[in-house]
C-alpha cells in the first residue's frame, strides 16, 4: 500500500513510500537534499519497517530536532498504526 507523509521541521516537504507486509519500498522525498535523499531511499529499499524505525528514529539534522531519516521513521510508525 502506498503512503504519503507530510514532513515537519525538515527541508523535504513530503515522503511517499510503499509498505507491504512490513517491508518498505519505493521511497521518494519531495524537496530536501536530492542526492542524500536518493541515497536514503536506496538504502532502505526492501528493509523491514520496524528495523528502519529502530535505526533512523532520533537522527537530527543540525539543531532542527529531526531529520529526513527521522521523518521517515515517524512516517513508518504512522503507517503501521494506520494513521496515514
Amino acid at each position: 500500500m502506498t503512503h504519503t507523509y507530510q514532513t515537519k521541521g525538515t527541508c523535504s516537504k513530503q515522503i511517499t513510500f510503499d509498505l507491504n507486509d512490513g517491508v518498505v519500498s519505493n521511497v521518494s522525498y519531495l524537496g530536501g537534499c536530492n542526492g542524500n535523499l536518493q541515497g536514503v531511499a536506496k538504502l532502505v529499499e526492501g528493509q523491514k519497517a520496524e528495523d528502519l524505525i529502530a535505526k533512523l528514529k532520533g537522527i537530527q539534522c543540525g539543531l532542527k530536532g529531526t531529520s529526513c531519516p527521522d521523518q521517515l521513521a515517524r512516517a513508518l510508525e504512522d503507517a503501521i498504526a494506520g494513521r496515514i
